[in-house]
């Protein structure tokens, strides 16, 4: 008995063993292969383009990009998982992928050579690109960062100066939404308020109706600090909000920003480059920043501050954070060299339009049918749960809220973060949840919310398997207070 026991043992640690094996060659083969395949031909073309210099056209042929090669593109991610959180973190494409190591084999060759006189000429390459596609005036208005606090800490560095030198009184003040992003928030506090400066703050209704409710609820909080005698020294607006999620009359605010004499409009658009168009003659603000990782298909950490020539030219003292070698000589060159880091995710624009170029209509098409899917799907969740989106859908853009079932008893920004890992862990489900406190006197509304988004490697079953596991903690009797707590 005891060699037979001591058999099946060994039996079932060699089957573990191999289904453990099995598992890692299914994994190696999704996540590496595509990569190996294709590096032979990238690196080739990759220093064909590098040695030529041959712009990117725009792809006419008939034969654009299929839906096989869309996910053999991101075969890399995670197997089994819905990912429909794109918005917080991004996504990047094998080929870009394989165009970022190979600018970091570059590097690696010979550091000294690239890095001092290869790579300012190749960053101005990018911010070529970047210029273009925003249509900014001059490519010296477009700085490259690594992401948006260091954009917005630029911003608002040089208003704690003014207010150290005289320029800005004790008091004068920044406005902004109720919904401005956290680390937005974060600095506003660290360079404005901390240097004598106060602070509106705009209520932001959630649900909306349409985009006059934003537009009214902004002109009524400047004529009324108007009509008190305070100085609004700046405005910071989203593009596109993170949570909740809303495309922003950007335009129109901009506009009244102007009429009602604010000096300085600061757009913090992380969400719109690949979400929404971008174009800065027609948005007009002072400074506008964006990331390319999260909807531009760039790999982290790469984004870019615009800021107007006029804004530029004044005198105004805008540098970046981080004090390096080329301080003094504009922000754009001070931003380019910040000190010896990894500067490879600046350089893959070119290859990233050449991947968004393989799709029918470019990025607008990209654009295009993210929108459309994020609606669809977000009106079948909505269908199914009884529930309502959060906007309309011509308020959306990539990504849209769609009310969750009051039973899950969603009563806190707690629950709301305790929510989401809980669908990741038991369903395999990537969202993210948000709390929506009801507005005075209502009773019964709706107040949790998911944030989904969509992009090109999504799929219809990704948001059924949403809409099944939500239902199945309908079922269940699920509550945040009970489940999660107890857990």
């Amino acid at each position: 008995m005891t060699g037979n026991a001591g058999s099946s043992t060994q039996d079932n640690h060699f089957r573990q063993r191999l289904r453990v094996m099995a598992e890692k060659i299914v994994i190696f083969c999704r996540c590496y292969v595509p990569l190996i395949v294709l590096l032979p031909y990238r690196t080739l073309q990759f220093f064909y383009q590098i040695k030529t210099q041959v712009p990117i056209e725009p792809k006419h042929s008939s034969s654009f990009i299929t839906d096989s090669e869309i996910q053999s593109e991101f075969a890399h991610h995670a197997p089994g998982v819905a990912m429909m959180n794109n918005g917080s973190f991004g996504c990047c494409p094998a080929s870009v992928i394989s165009a970022l190591h190979q600018w970091q084999l570059k590097m690696f060759r010979q550091p000294s050579h690239f890095l001092l006189n290869e790579l300012k000429n190749r960053i101005l390459e990018s911010r070529t690109i970047i210029k273009d596609h925003i249509n900014a005036e001059d490519v010296d208005e477009v700085s490259i960062v690594d992401n948006i606090s260091t954009a917005a800490a630029i911003v608002l560095q040089q208003t704690a100066w003014a207010f150290a030198e005289g320029k800005f009184n004790k008091g004068d003040a920044v406005i902004m939404f109720s919904c401005t992003y956290g680390a937005v928030k974060n600095s506003i506090e660290a360079y404005f308020s901390r240097a004598g400066g106060s602070v509106i703050e705009v209520p932001f209704n959630f649900p909306l109706n349409s985009n006059e409710e934003i537009i009214s609820e902004f002109r009524k909080a400047l004529e009324r600090e108007k009509g008190n005698g305070r100085r609004v020294r700046l405005a910071v607006i989203d593009h596109v909000t993170c949570v909740p999620t809303v495309v922003m009359p950007v335009k129109q605010l901009v506009k009244i920003c102007r009429d009602e004499g604010v000096e300085q409009v600061f757009i913090d658009a992380a969400h719109a480059v690949g979400s929404v168009d971008v174009d800065m003659q027609e948005i007009g603000a002072d400074f506008y920043a964006s990331t390319l990782y999260k909807w531009f298909f760039c790999p982290p950490v790469v984004s870019f501050l615009y800021c107007r020539k006029s804004a530029t030219h004044s005198d105004l003292q805008l540098h970046h954070p981080i004090v390096s070698h080329r301080y003094g000589k504009g922000l754009a060159e001070e931003s380019f060299w910040v000190g010896t880091r990894d500067y490879s995710p600046y350089l893959v624009l070119p290859s990233v339009m050449e991947f968004v170029n393989r799709f029918e209509g470019g990025l607008k098409g990209i654009i295009k049918r993210n929108h459309d899917a994020v609606v669809e799907m977000g009106k079948m969740l909505a269908e199914a749960w009884g529930t309502n989106l959060g906007c309309p859908p011509d308020m959306c853009a990539s990504m849209i809220m769609v009310g969750l079932p009051a039973c899950l008893g969603i009563s806190s920004d707690d629950d709301a973060r305790k929510l989401r890992p809980h669908l990741c862990d038991k369903f395999g489900v990537e969202v993210r949840i948000h709390y929506q406190a009801p507005k005075d006197g209502e009773v019964g509304s709706t107040t949790g919310y998911v944030r989904i988004c969509h992009q090109i490697y999504n799929k219809v079953d990704d948001y059924y398997k949403l809409r099944d596991a939500v239902n199945q903690l309908v079922r269940d009797g699920f509550t945040c207070a009970l489940e999660i707590n107890e857990a």
